[in-house]
C-alpha cells in the first residue's frame, strides 16, 4: 500500500507541474500580444474552438469575422489570408494550452479522488484552484472583447493587466499548495525582519508587474528605446502634464518612468535582503531558495535593458529579437515573484 508520504509527493509533482504549464500559458498570452494575434479569433466557442479552421470556407468564414473590428480595418487592413492564419495560430494555440491545462488538472484529480489520497483538509484548496481556473478563462475572454469593436486597436491595457495579475495568483496559489506538501514543517524557520522585508519587497514587486502589463498593453517600451537615460533625461519633463492619475495610467512616458523607477528600487532592496538572508543558515529549504531572488533579479534588469534598446526593430505580426527579449523578461519577472513567494512560505510568520 502506498504511504501518505508518498501519496503527497505526487499530488505535490501534480501541482508542480500545473505551474510549469501555467507559465508557459502566460508566456503564450506574451506571444499573442507581441504579434498582435489576440483579436484574431472574433467567437468564444469552448467545445468546437478546439479545432481550427479546416477548409478554405472555414477560413473565408474567420477572417471576414476579423475584418469587421478596429484591428483590421485602421491597422492590418492589408493583411492577406496567409498574414491572418499566422496570428490565428498563436491565439488558437494559446485557448489549445488552456484545454489542455484543464485536462490536466481534471483527469489526475478524479483519479486522485477515486484512490482517496486527497486528505480532508485539501478539498478545498483544490476547489479553489478550479475555481481560478474559471475565473480566469472568463477574464481572458472579457478582455479580448474589449477589443472586438470598431473603435479599439487593441485591449484595454487596463483588461490585460487584471488578466496576467489574475493568472499569477492561480500560480502563486498553487505553488503555495505544493510548497506545503514538499517543505517539511521543520524547514519553515521564524525569522520576522527578514519576512518583513520579503513582504515589502514583494508589493512593490506587484507593482512593477502591473506596470510591466501597462508597458505591454500601451507598447511604452518603444516610447524611450534608449538606457540609462530616457530620450536623453534622467527624469523626463512634463512626466504629469495631463494630471497625476492620467499620467501614471495613460501617459506612455511617465508609465515608462515608473516602471525603470521600480525596477532600480527592487533590484536594491533584493540586494539588500539577500545580504540579510546571508545569515540565516538554519534551514536548508531556506539556502536554497535564498539565492533565487538576486540571481532572477540581476537577469530581470539586463533584460529589461536589452528588451527596451531593441524596442525599435518591432515588425507588426512578426516575432523578432525584441519579443524575444520581451518573453525572456516577462519570464524572469514571473520567476522572481515565485521566488519570492517561495522564500515568504519557508520563512513562517510570527504568532
Amino acid at each position: 500500500m502506498m504511504t501518505e508520504e508518498r501519496q503527497k509527493k505526487i499530488i505535490a509533482n501534480w501541482l508542480l507541474t500545473g505551474v510549469c504549464m501555467l507559465v508557459v500559458q502566460v508566456l503564450l498570452g506574451g506571444v499573442t500580444r507581441l504579434t498582435g494575434s489576440g483579436l484574431s479569433i472574433t467567437e468564444w466557442d469552448p467545445l468546437m474552438g478546439v479545432l481550427p479552421p479546416l477548409n478554405e470556407t472555414q477560413w473565408q468564414h474567420a477572417f471576414e469575422g476579423y475584418k469587421k473590428i478596429a484591428q483590421f480595418k485602421y491597422l492590418n487592413y492589408a493583411f492577406s489570408l496567409s498574414d491572418f492564419k499566422f496570428i490565428y495560430f498563436w491565439e488558437w494555440f494559446h485557448r489549445l494550452w488552456a484545454r489542455f491545462m484543464g485536462m490536466v488538472f481534471l483527469v489526475p484529480f478524479i483519479y486522485f479522488w477515486i484512490k482517496g489520497y486527497f486528505k480532508k483538509w485539501m478539498i478545498t484548496p483544490l476547489i479553489m484552484l478550479f475555481v481560478l481556473g474559471g475565473m480566469q478563462g472568463l477574464i481572458g475572454w472579457l478582455m479580448v472583447k474589449s477589443g472586438l469593436n470598431e473603435e479599439n486597436l487593441y485591449v484595454s491595457h487596463y483588461r490585460l493587466a487584471i488578466h496576467f495579475m489574475a493568472a499569477m495568483l492561480l500560480i502563486v496559489y498553487t505553488l503555495v499548495f505544493a510548497l506545503s506538501l514538499v517543505i517539511p514543517k521543520e524547514q519553515r524557520i521564524l525569522n520576522n525582519p527578514l519576512r518583513k522585508f520579503a513582504v515589502s519587497i514583494t508589493s512593490v514587486l506587484l507593482i512593477q508587474l502591473v506596470y510591466g502589463c501597462f508597458m505591454a498593453g500601451l507598447k511604452a517600451a518603444s516610447a524611450a528605446p534608449t538606457w540609462p537615460s530616457i530620450n536623453g533625461s534622467i527624469i523626463p519633463d512634463n512626466l504629469f502634464k495631463d494630471g497625476f492619475f492620467e499620467s501614471i495610467l495613460h501617459n506612455t512616458i511617465t508609465i515608462h518612468f515608473i516602471h525603470r523607477t521600480l525596477a532600480y528600487i527592487i533590484f536594491i532592496l533584493v540586494i539588500w535582503w539577500w545580504f540579510k538572508a546571508r545569515k540565516e543558515i538554519s534551514s536548508a529549504s531556506f539556502n536554497r531558495a535564498k539565492k533565487w531572488p538576486l540571481i532572477l533579479v540581476i537577469m530581470q534588469v539586463v533584460l529589461g535593458i536589452v528588451t527596451v534598446l531593441n524596442s525599435t526593430s518591432i515588425v507588426p505580426g512578426k516575432f523578432g529579437v525584441f519579443e524575444w527579449f520581451a518573453e525572456l523578461h516577462q519570464l524572469t519577472g514571473m520567476l522572481l515573484l515565485l521566488s519570492l513567494v517561495a522564500v515568504l512560505y519557508i520563512l513562517k510568520p510570527a504568532k
